[in-house]
């Protein structure tokens, strides 16, 4: 049985950790809670206590079960699950300040801890926040990142917290106790995946782009993590969470995709890049909004975009690179022309203009792109699909193993 340390913080979302603890415990965990004096304003101590079956500690003092609760709670978890995770909270966490029970607890922790930030958008979108976050990542700590939606404020954008399955999942994965067992072929293998779309900017307020949405991508790198693998996952612009283990390093351009994915392929073992990466930027993108009473837009000189799937396949040497060919037509034949052209190992391809196999939808319908055959799936949820290219992905490693 795996111990939880449940450390609930002053939130509209805190209700959702009495959802949490349920969880964790029809998994078979034990779970304890520490709650910050704003929390027991949502959900009252005495909840907790009659859900965990244990004292719930609110403060250093007074505790009738030990005269040092902070210590006591650390050391009995395996995993310190922090949710609903506010801005202040993880303020605190960077600067290790410990000034209530729940942030002594935390600081004490000498377990993996993860955490689950819910908060207005216009607070995780600050400066502030972003740093302590990106500071509490680079120190070890993983998150459970936000979702995007109506918020209990009114606002729509990320800052809802994350579906409490994903929650439980995330802290079952990381006390090991997550269905599957590590892939003897992919185990310890480091492996980039890029996602999304890119934005290639016009002005500071307009882009082009496409309607990727990422989904793809993140259904690999989660299924990857699952598997044993290091993954970096580069990715453009999306609302998704990232999936848990899993090192993301976010971008806007193709410029930026295209750094980002050969500086982490340097030390990897393969590059699965599953991003719709924009073919084409603005040449000379302007400095300002541009003004249509003034400046009117009636073209945009266009140049192309470096070519991440030819750079990386250039790079590769006995490594293995992985291609995806979205087409609307003629899809095999476009498919077998990329795998030439790009010098990849394999090409994933699917025809975007079925609704079972579009940007956005939950399902693909992919064709396995060889140079010497082709493997066509039926339609697949993508995390089906991810799971099968995985297994392709183990056996083209194993040849260069």
């Amino acid at each position: 049985m795996a111990n939880v340390t449940l450390v609930v913080c002053g939130g509209i979302a805190a209700y959702k950790a009495c959802e949490v603890m349920r969880g964790l415990q029809k998994a078979g965990c034990d779970v304890r809670v520490a709650m910050t004096q704003d929390a027991t304003r949502f959900v009252g101590e005495t909840t907790f206590r009659a859900l965990s079956h244990h004292e719930v500690v609110t403060s250093l003092y007074g505790m009738r079960e030990t005269a040092i609760p902070h210590v006591e709670s650390a050391d009995f978890a395996d995993l310190v699950l922090v949710v609903p995770a506010t801005a202040n909270v993880m303020a605190k966490m960077a600067c290790g300040i410990a000034d209530d029970a729940a942030t002594a607890t935390i600081l004490a922790a000498h377990s993996d801890v993860l955490v689950a930030p819910a908060m207005n958008v216009n607070m995780w979108r600050n400066p502030a926040t972003k740093a302590n976050v990106a500071l509490l990542r680079e120190r070890g700590v993983r998150f459970v990142m936000p979702a995007s939606g109506e918020l209990a404020c009114g606002y729509v954008g990320e800052g809802k917290l994350a579906p409490v399955a994903d929650i439980v999942a995330a802290a079952l994965a990381l006390l090991g106790q997550a269905e599957g067992e590590k892939d003897a072929a992919l185990a310890g293998r480091d492996v980039v995946v890029t996602a999304g779309p890119t934005h290639e900017a016009i002005d500071p307020v307009r882009y082009i782009a496409n309607a990727s949405t990422g989904k793809m991508g993140y259904a690999i790198a989660r299924e990857a993590a699952r598997r044993g693998v290091n993954v970096t996952l580069v990715s453009g612009p999306t609302a998704l969470a990232t999936p848990v283990g899993v090192h993301r390093v976010d971008v806007v351009s193709a410029a930026q995709m295209h750094e980002a994915a050969l500086a982490a392929f340097g030390g990897a073992d393969a590059a699965i890049c599953a991003a719709a990466v924009a073919d084409y930027r603005p040449k000379a993108p302007a400095d300002h909004k541009l003004k249509k009473t003034a400046e009117r837009l009636d073209a945009i000189e266009l140049v192309e975009t470096a070519d991440i799937l030819r750079d990386l396949s250039a790079r590769k040497g006995d490594r293995v690179v992985v291609g995806f060919a979205a087409e609307t037509d003629d899809l095999l034949a476009h498919a077998r022309q990329k795998l030439e052209r790009k010098g990849c190992d394999l090409i994933v391809a699917n025809d975007v203009s079925r609704a079972d196999s579009t940007f956005g939808s939950d399902t693909d319908r992919v064709a396995f792109v060889y140079p010497d055959r082709v493997e066509q799936m039926d339609t697949l949820p993508l995390e089906q699909v991810a799971a099968e290219l995985l297994d392709r992905l183990g056996a083209l490693l194993g040849r260069v193993r």
